[in-house]
């Protein structure tokens, strides 16, 4: 049976059944009067864990640094860093606090948290470089090249840490939101499937209101019960103590009617979430502004060149050449096993297409019998769309399956990247005679350098569909940014261990 959140006296919420929330008289919660939507126990709780592990992180760094590289020179070298280092402290919290760094709109989720995360440091780290100018101290550079940047490397990996074990408590169902859905039945049908899909994202669709109050001729849809009407939407939130209403498309909502909803919802605490119904452009393409009193959604041209490309380069330039420096024991030693494994070269070299439809030669390390490709007619594919994989490929040599396994056949691909054919984070560099069938959409994966990793990578590889990994590689190119970028290269890290859909 279908349940509904109720507010008890302590503020965590519990689930009353479908029907006795449906039978409580719509009186007893007047629209329009403040009401506090019940707060999961778990959610002041998960914001304090990580104000509490930046506070440890900032106030552990600051400490460490003062004390190893303090100015003992100096006579009053200790009050001299205790000051610089309280001061330190204090401006990076609030510079956190400043940048909104523990919103709890982002925590959880997204590269946001992050991003703002960096953005808070990057500030407190400006301030302190120009406190120094401003009463030309020379201390000042130790805490802002050693202490901040110690800060991030404590703080960063803790973020991801309490991200992974939130994770983990929803998908067992744990430290989810309420989610009512208000739409059309197939937008909402769509709504409930992703978030089923992906319930590390923390909704969870417990009810639905639809333009009629019918679902699919049971009051319900995909298992969710349909508890009302549209119109009655604020009467139903404010009923079940939903946490989040997610309006999805239907002819009904006009922008009178949402603003209406909007005013209806106010002291609810619920948190109303518009779809845009935009394809798939979020991120940093999105602006909302105000013109003639209007609000209006921009959505903003990818950028394709500038600063923040400039960025990207001399990252994968810089970054490919020290992957390369570190990992050249690694690859010395792969190219003596492929060596005496199998009969063949050591690389494998295959034209690819890159930026703007440039061809290129990629190089992999080779992980199949000589004349593999020859033996490709007579084996069924299992791949999605253009892709050929086959889960237990016979042509593959004792090394290239290990290989394979972990993805280090793609160590190689750090030359491509040196030589500016490649990115480090990118779409999957395709072959030729698949781009020939490519439609006018997927070829917009072609406006910028494919990567090693991507999107594509991390959520599963040759596991997804050929459609999901197309809209993956398309989003990636619409919403690009070096905060993505970053969160793509710390998760690449996990999907090489797992080894998930690498085959």
């Amino acid at each position: 049976m279908g349940e509904q959140a109720s507010p008890t006296r302590h503020g965590v919420h519990r689930r009353l059944p479908t029907d006795l929330a449906r039978s409580l008289p719509p009186a007893l919660l007047p629209i329009g009067e403040p009401r506090h939507a019940p707060i999961a126990a778990w959610e002041p709780r998960y914001r304090r864990s990580v104000v509490f592990s930046d506070v440890i992180a900032t106030v552990v760094s600051v400490a460490v640094v003062g004390l190893l590289f303090g100015a003992r020179g100096s006579a009053n070298w200790q009050h001299l860093w205790v000051v610089l280092g309280v001061t330190t402290v204090a401006l990076v919290l609030c510079s956190l606090m400043m940048n909104r760094a523990w919103s709890p709109n982002v925590l959880g989720h997204g590269a946001d948290e992050f991003g703002r995360l960096g953005r808070g440091l990057f500030s407190a780290a400006v301030v302190l470089a120009l406190g120094g100018l401003a009463f030309d101290s020379t201390n000042i550079r130790l805490w802002v090249f050693v202490a901040i940047p110690a800060i991030a490397l404590l703080s960063f990996p803790q973020r991801y840490l309490l991200r992974r074990f939130l994770h983990k408590s929803r998908k067992e169902g744990k430290c989810l939101l309420p989610v009512l859905v208000a739409g059309s039945a197939d937008t909402a049908r769509d709504l409930i499937t992703r978030t089923r899909q992906t319930p590390h994202l923390g909704w969870r669709v417990e009810a639905v209101c639809t333009f009629d109050g019918r679902g699919d001729g049971d009051d319900e849809l995909e298992g969710v019960p349909v508890v009302g009407r549209l119109k009655d939407l604020a009467e139903h939130v404010r009923r079940g103590g939903y946490r989040v209403v997610a309006i999805a498309s239907d002819p009904y909502w006009t922008p009178r009617r949402l603003q209406e909803l909007a005013w209806n919802l106010e002291g609810s605490e619920a948190e109303m979430v518009v779809a845009p119904v935009l394809m798939e452009v979020a991120g940093p393409r999105l602006h909302v502004s105000a013109v003639l009193g209007m609000p209006l959604l921009r959505v903003s041209a990818p950028v394709f060149s500038g600063a923040r490309r400039v960025v990207k380069e001399i990252v994968d330039r810089v970054g490919s050449a020290l992957l390369l420096t570190l990992f050249s024991p690694l690859i010395l030693a792969i190219g003596v096993l492929i060596m005496t494994d199998s009969r063949g070269a050591v690389f494998y070299r295959q034209r690819r297409v890159g930026k703007d439809g440039r061809t290129f030669t990629m190089v992999k390390f080779r992980t199949m019998v000589k004349g593999a490709h020859k033996m490709r007619g007579n084996l069924a594919n299992e791949g999605a769309g253009l892709l050929f994989k086959m889960r237990k490929d016979p042509r593959l040599t004792r090394v290239g399956a290990v290989l394979r396994r972990y993805s280090l056949d793609e160590l190689p691909q750090l030359f491509n990247v040196l030589s500016g054919s490649m990115s480090l984070v990118g779409p999957r560099p395709p072959l030729p005679e698949e781009t020939k069938r490519y439609g006018p959409d997927v070829r917009r994966r072609l406006l910028v350098k494919p990567g090693m990793t991507g999107l594509w990578q991390v959520s599963g590889r040759s596991d997804l569909p050929w459609e999901e990994s197309v809209r993956l590689d398309l989003r990636y190119v619409e919403d690009w940014s070096l905060t993505l970028d970053a969160v793509i290269m710390w998760k690449t890290v996990r999907a090489v261990v797992t080894g998930q859909g690498a085959y």
